[in-house]
């Protein structure tokens, strides 16, 4: 009995660690800790952390570690990407942001959508958070998914856009997004972008002058 709770809250330390290591904003399901105890110990843990508001339910089987907003005065909304990010890892699929929605992440456009849309190789599925609404929609995913969600992001977002609208102020809005480790990673994981899209990359990745 000594030797299963040593073991039970090993494995809930273990959790509590990923998710403070995560950081504030991350999204996941017990799917995200299966390798750190048994099912029961990890769905007990984490009914515990909700119970004392260290993480939030945000629909049944995903959590997340939410953000406070200085802005709001009050926890802020689930991030849709985490959400959605959580929900592919948890049923095996793989998805990437419709070209609206990827503009939408990157503050590239100002409109704020109700709905957000992934194309996914899983089922279609729609999910409510509060007003807005996660959709996935099945489709046949011929290009390589890329390792990073924020490559996704980045790719669908310029494809979107298309050639001719890429500016100096696009790329400098893009690249202020990330800090420089996460720029060199985006540019590694899509070496097989489109041409012209890993060219703009290849720009986002670069040190500015100024600093």
């Amino acid at each position: 009995m000594e030797e299963s709770l040593k073991k039970g809250q090993l494995a809930n330390n273990r959790i509590l660690s990923r998710i403070y290591g995560t950081g504030r904003g991350w999204a996941f399901s017990q799917a995200d800790f299966a390798d750190l105890g048994p099912r029961s110990t990890i769905d007990s843990t984490l009914h515990r952390l909700e119970k004392d508001g260290t993480i939030r339910r945000v629909l049944r089987g995903i959590y997340d570690y939410p953000r406070y907003s200085d802005i709001l005065k009050k926890l802020a909304p689930a991030e849709i990407d985490q959400v959605a990010n959580a929900l592919a890892r948890k049923f095996g699929w793989r998805i990437r942001p419709d070209g609206a929605t990827a503009q939408n992440l990157l503050g590239l456009s100002t409109q704020v959508p109700s709905k957000s849309v992934y194309l996914s190789d899983g089922p279609s599925r729609t999910y409510s958070l509060g007003n807005r609404t996660l959709s996935f929609e099945k489709t046949a995913l011929k290009e390589a998914v890329f390792k990073l969600p924020q490559s996704r992001i980045v790719v669908q977002a310029l494809k979107s856009l298309g050639e001719d609208r890429i500016t100096s102020d696009v790329v400098t809005h893009i690249r202020n997004q990330f800090d420089s480790t996460l720029r060199r990673k985006l540019l590694l994981d899509t070496k097989t972008a489109t041409g012209w899209v890993y060219a703009v990359i290849q720009e986002i990745a670069e040190q500015p002058k100024n600093g």
